[in-house]
């Protein structure tokens, strides 16, 4: 079965974008990035942002973008069997419009890659296609916060985290 993503999460002055790579079925569900209430990132950003991680989606949502943060996912849509990045079928790989969103959200001028699989799709599927200003932006991979990635621990994943966005 094909899953679509869905839109992101951003103002018009956004100046992190941070990219997972596709939603996991739990989110895809409930149509919330990071809906897996085992995933770190609700509980980092939380903490990095100092707000409730109690809030509801939206204003957690609101939350991200009054720092100037957006989030999405680097694919538009894929075949894969359950929640694993692992298990994205690459002939089945279709990447969402960076070009389009790059100039709508022009501020834009950090890439934040939520884990290696995020990175390794976007420099095999949309960085070919990136003009050569979108191809030089500042692009970092940050440690997965999906529960799938247990090897490391959360103390080391709020550093690296936070290293990436408040220095």
């Amino acid at each position: 079965m094909i899953e679509h993503s869905f839109p992101p999460i951003a103002e018009q002055n956004a100046k992190h974008l941070i990219l997972g790579s596709m939603p996991s079925v739990q989110s895809l569900k409930q149509q919330q990035y990071y809906a897996n209430p085992r995933n770190a990132f609700w509980q980092i950003m939380a903490e990095l942002l100092n707000f409730d991680i109690k809030l509801p989606y939206q204003s957690r949502g609101t939350e991200l973008t009054n720092h100037q943060i957006a989030v999405w996912d680097v694919l538009q849509s894929c075949q894969r069997q359950g929640s694993l990045d692992s298990n994205i079928e690459e002939a089945t790989i279709i990447a969402n419009d960076f070009t389009a969103f790059l100039n709508q959200y022009s501020d834009i001028h950090t890439i934040l890659f939520n884990g290696a699989k995020a990175e390794q799709i976007f420099n095999r599927h949309v960085l070919p296609n990136l003009s050569s200003n979108h191809a030089e932006l500042i692009r970092k991979r940050l440690p997965s916060t999906s529960p799938a990635h247990a090897s490391m621990k959360f103390e080391q994943k709020m550093l690296a985290w936070k290293a990436a966005l408040l220095t």
